[in-house]
């Protein structure tokens, strides 16, 4: 069943939409979870911050995502991530307890939601496999993957990715400094694998980047920056 025909029956629960400016938190890591999210607009990125100060930036959400389903159904639900607009955006809220009563009295409401969980923990264990397998240069190779499935236009026998990116976001994305970030890109560069167009990516040969963290071909569905 297509994702959006798993949602729609999502927005029949009482609950109200959020409007969201750029740059605008919609929760903090460690905020008592209140609400469960569905992006009905814009992008929202879902981060974390780590030790050493540095920002691990988990996905992009967009149209269609779900964000604050973990704390579901526990007893003293916590946001694990921060949650920040991209851009100006709009979310669907449902508070918490309301949503785990309909949960529980609309079985088919319930097999929904386990079939997004279940696409969802898919995209993220192949992001994981990326990175513990093929190390930072994996992770930034798969990010750069994901960005061309979510957001890729052929052309000139290439792809380019017409959002901007800046470098950090990229080393946010890719669990790395941005110093390293910045070294291993130069290397894709020399190469000729990417290139950059004004403050875009366009990748050359993204056959490359497949080949180098054995891509398991999975499908732009689950292979995508969400």
């Amino acid at each position: 069943m297509h994702l959006e025909a798993l949602i729609r029956p999502f927005y029949e629960v009482p609950g109200r939409v959020i409007s969201l400016r750029q740059g605008e938190y919609l929760f903090y890591e460690g905020d008592t979870a209140n609400y469960f999210y569905f992006v009905r607009a814009g992008q929202i990125s879902i981060s974390k911050g780590v030790s050493s100060g540095r920002v691990l930036s988990m996905r992009l959400a967009t149209k269609g995502s779900i964000i604050g389903e973990l704390p579901l159904f526990q007893e003293k639900p916590a946001y694990l991530f921060s949650a920040i607009a991209k851009m100006d955006s709009e979310v669907y809220a449902i508070d918490m307890s309301t949503l785990e009563r309909y949960l529980e009295k609309k079985p088919k409401l319930a097999i929904n939601l386990l079939r997004i969980l279940g696409t969802h923990a898919r995209k993220q264990h192949s992001k994981f496999r990326d990175l513990v397998l093929y190390g930072k240069k994996g992770a930034l190779y798969s990010t750069l993957i994901r960005l061309a499935n979510s957001y890729g236009v052929e052309e000139d026998g290439g792809i380019l990715i017409p959002i901007t990116f800046t470098n950090q976001d990229l080393a946010n994305y890719s669990a790395t400094a941005r110093e390293s970030l910045n070294r291993m890109l130069g290397e894709l560069k020399k190469d000729g694998i990417i290139e950059t167009r004004g403050h875009h990516i366009f990748i050359r040969d993204i056959e490359y980047l497949r080949a180098e963290i054995h891509c398991e071909n999975c499908g732009k569905e689950i292979c995508n920056i969400e």
